[in-house]
């Protein structure tokens, strides 16, 4: 499935549709049906997809799986008004929570998240990454980069708060509460989603603009991956000929000295 047909089924059946059910489908399917029904069309997509279509098990797949379902189970919390609002903005917080709170104290997320992206497939490869992620100028892009994207989710978080504590002021299991959520959806599941996308993007590229400062000159040969792997291989040689010569230089030093201490020179 192609990148933009799989964003394109990501806001149909996450968004659109949930709020078409919530708009139109409240008078025959009857309220709570209508209200579940649109909470889980996008829990069972997300399923879907991670166990059918891309099966692929990572930190990002696990994720996105745990909060669909968290979503889906809170659906179930039948609440309204402030309570409401709590439940509705409760993915963010836990964004919020695994982003930015694991970056302030020192084991960022955005760690696994660069490993899994970039997928070293051997034991050597992977070793090599450890030590680049490892490096102080690139621990603490990661850690810039998980705070970012968490303190932006917050924001999204309280704005979310604010939209549904403002206007889903109807009572739970009416028509009027279902089609006041589909309102608050249509605006909160598109607009949210924007100031997320450009967080990340500018997350990710400091994290790899580290990265890549610690590498050799691209040369500009093949393609971005396998380039990505070549540089790195430079750089593990670089600095295996940097502890050898070191390693040679102390070795002739020591020998200095003792040379220097039997002769009766220092």
């Amino acid at each position: 499935m192609s990148k933009t047909l799989k964003l394109l089924l990501d806001v149909l059946i996450g968004a659109a549709i949930p709020i078409l059910v919530l708009k139109y489908g409240t008078a025959p399917l009857g309220t709570l049906n209508a209200y579940l029904t649109a909470a889980m069309i996008p829990v069972a997509w997300v399923l879907i997809d991670l166990l059918v279509i891309t099966r692929r098990f990572n930190f990002i797949t696990a994720f996105v799986g745990l909060t669909s379902l968290m979503r889906g189970a809170l659906a179930f919390w039948y609440v309204d008004g402030l309570l409401f609002a709590v439940k509705d903005s409760a993915s963010y917080v836990v964004s919020f929570l695994v982003f930015g709170v694991t970056a302030l104290v020192g084991v960022p997320v955005t760690r696994a998240i660069a490993l899994q992206g970039l997928g070293p497939d051997t034991p050597q490869r992977e070793q090599q990454m450890n030590r680049l992620l490892d490096e102080p100028t690139v621990g603490r892009a990661m850690r810039k980069a998980g705070i970012l994207i968490g303190v932006t989710n917050l924001a999204a978080g309280v704005v979310n708060f604010l939209i549904n504590y403002r206007m889903v002021l109807a009572p739970f299991n009416t028509p009027a509460f279902n089609d006041q959520v589909a309102n608050v959806n249509a605006i909160t599941r598109f607009v949210l989603v924007l100031p997320d996308m450009i967080a990340i993007f500018f997350a990710f590229s400091m994290m790899y603009k580290a990265m890549y400062a610690l590498l050799p000159a691209d040369d500009g040969a093949g393609s971005a991956a396998d380039e990505f792997w070549r540089l790195l291989a430079r750089r593990e040689e670089s600095l295996a000929e940097g502890a050898a010569a070191l390693a040679a230089g102390d070795v002739q030093s020591r020998a200095a000295r003792q040379a220097r201490e039997e002769f009766g020179l220092s």
